[in-house]
């Protein structure tokens, strides 16, 4: 493994917390969005960090109802002992207070919250950056893909996903959801419309919660919390293979 490219991952957080929600809960980190790549990323040996652009945040309700946190996802979200626990709520970094050279790859989780603050979250974009200008990975889960767009190619000035085939949240979703109408009046930007302005093909899972995820060289992306382990395990893949390379 080239020395500028550590086996350490940031794992972005959304720090937006806001309603959206048609029972008036609220959006924030999809939980099991961070806490899969924790794990998969852990598992294989990576450092891991957490990290949001303010060093705050908070959690999406919806992502802590019973339809999405079962089994041995419930039982780490009650032990707040667990690694990433511990991690999430007393060691959560703040974008400006990183140091990028640290990591070799990135991956920003999500929950809707992420239509609100990636697309201007320059701190964490600039670790990015920094970590595709040193061969790194970069990667996204479900919303993620929309801090993409502004994560900058050094040598062609366009963005990483320029060209590329990536996936993330179906506007189908939205509708299924019933918060389509709520992102429009808020005028945030959905992920299709988000990762098409800046030239990359968008591909839709055939249903909006199949686990779906996409290599695409050193950018990898998953459209929905159920492809947050596959997209972190095709990351670990694409990293692995640099070492070979």
């Amino acid at each position: 493994m080239p020395e500028n490219i550590p086996r350490k991952a940031l794992i972005a957080i959304s720090s937006y917390h806001g309603v959206i929600y048609p029972d008036g809960t609220k959006t924030g980190l999809f939980y099991t969005e961070a806490l899969h790549p924790f794990e998969v990323f852990t598992q294989v040996g990576f450092e891991v960090d957490l990290a949001t652009e303010t060093g705050t945040f908070g959690l999406d309700d919806l992502s802590l109802t019973d339809r999405f946190l079962t089994g041995d996802d419930k039982v780490v979200f009650d032990n707040p002992e667990h690694p990433f626990n511990v991690k999430l709520n007393s060691q959560l970094r703040k974008a400006s207070d990183l140091r990028k050279e640290e990591y070799g790859l990135f991956f920003a989780s999500a929950g809707h919250a992420a239509l609100y603050d990636y697309p201007s979250a320059r701190g964490l974009q600039a670790v990015g950056e920094d970590v595709w200008t040193r061969g790194g990975i970069v990667a996204a889960i479900c919303h993620g893909p929309v801090i993409l767009p502004k994560i900058i190619d050094s040598e062609t000035g366009n963005s990483v996903i320029e060209g590329k085939t990536v996936t993330g949240f179906t506007v189908e979703g939205e509708v299924a959801l019933n918060v389509l109408e709520k992102l429009t009046s808020d005028k945030v930007i959905p992920v299709v419309e988000a990762v098409s302005d800046v030239g990359a093909d968008y591909s839709s899972p055939m249903h909006p919660f199949d686990d779906y995820s996409i290599t695409a060289g050193g950018v990898i992306t998953g459209a929905n919390p159920a492809s947050a382990r596959s997209a972190a395990e095709r990351v670990v893949k694409a990293f692995d293979s640099l070492q070979e390379a």
